[in-house]
């Protein structure tokens, strides 16, 4: 099981910088992400057709960077949390917790007893198909593995001290589109409430030892969310870049064209 560049970025008291994957899922996509200097990387199977097959492929390929890869599963089920771990991810997030008894659920899922109750696979894709000795491994397992609980909903944040204080959960991650909608100001980053929503996730994180993780959309946006206190930022999904540089791209060319 390699390293967890996430907790090992964190425990230097530095930010881990990454991205999210949603339709580039391919061979070299993890050597070009270490390329760039991504510290983690999170393969998105709420809002894609990617399939286990599909991560265990990327789990893999990732094997070969520093990159610590992280995948979202479809909610609470005990199997998708154990079969990506089990594949080779080094956490997982969860969608719209909204109790501390949701909390747990995935973290009993995600890590093994004493923390969780996890089942115990050894010798597959985890331990590099290698023998491990299993009372060191499952320790070592539990600190390297990285539990990530979304907040999405104002329930989630009636329930943020519980869910922020369960044992075992490691990052607390804002999804700010779901969570402005149930707020009914959908997208309104700057509107009061939702700002004095974001402090408060930010501070109960820092109250409790656990990590803030915001998506933001530009370097502004970034900027406003680390001066909250959040202290870990996702650089964007993959085919946002994609799609706006190559857009800026064509119409740069199209006007050179044009002019001359």
């Amino acid at each position: 099981m390699k390293p967890n560049r996430f907790k090992q970025v964190l425990a230097e008291g530095r930010m881990p910088v990454g991205h999210m994957l949603l339709e580039f899922v391919t061979r070299g996509v993890a050597l070009m992400l270490e390329e760039a200097g991504a510290d983690f990387v999170l393969i998105d199977m709420e809002h894609t057709g990617l399939t286990l097959a599909d991560i265990a492929d990327a789990m893999a390929w990732f094997k070969a960077t520093t990159v610590a890869p992280f995948v979202r599963v479809p909610p609470l089920q005990y199997n998708a949390i154990a079969r990506v771990l089990d594949v080779g991810a080094l956490g997982v997030m969860f969608s719209d917790v909204r109790t501390g008894a949701q909390a747990k659920i995935i973290v009993d899922a995600g890590k093994y007893p004493p923390t969780g109750k996890r089942g115990v696979a050894l010798r597959t894709a985890n331990t590099d198909f290698k023998p491990v000795k299993p009372v060191e491994f499952l320790q070592y397992a539990n600190e390297n593995t990285t539990v990530i609980c979304m907040i999405e909903s104002q329930e989630g944040m009636s329930n943020l001290e519980e869910i922020v204080a369960t044992p075992g959960v490691d990052v607390i991650w804002v999804g700010h589109f779901d969570l402005s909608m149930d707020m009914g100001i959908i997208a309104q980053f700057q509107h009061p409430r939702m700002i004095e929503a974001l402090k408060l996730i930010a501070q109960t994180a820092k109250k409790h030892g656990k990590t803030a993780v915001m998506q933001p959309a530009n370097l502004a946006q970034a900027k406003e969310w680390l001066d909250m206190g959040f202290n870990v930022m996702s650089c964007g999904a993959d085919f946002v870049f994609y799609v706006d540089a190559l857009k800026q791209y064509i119409s740069d060319v199209r006007k050179m064209a044009e002019g001359r």
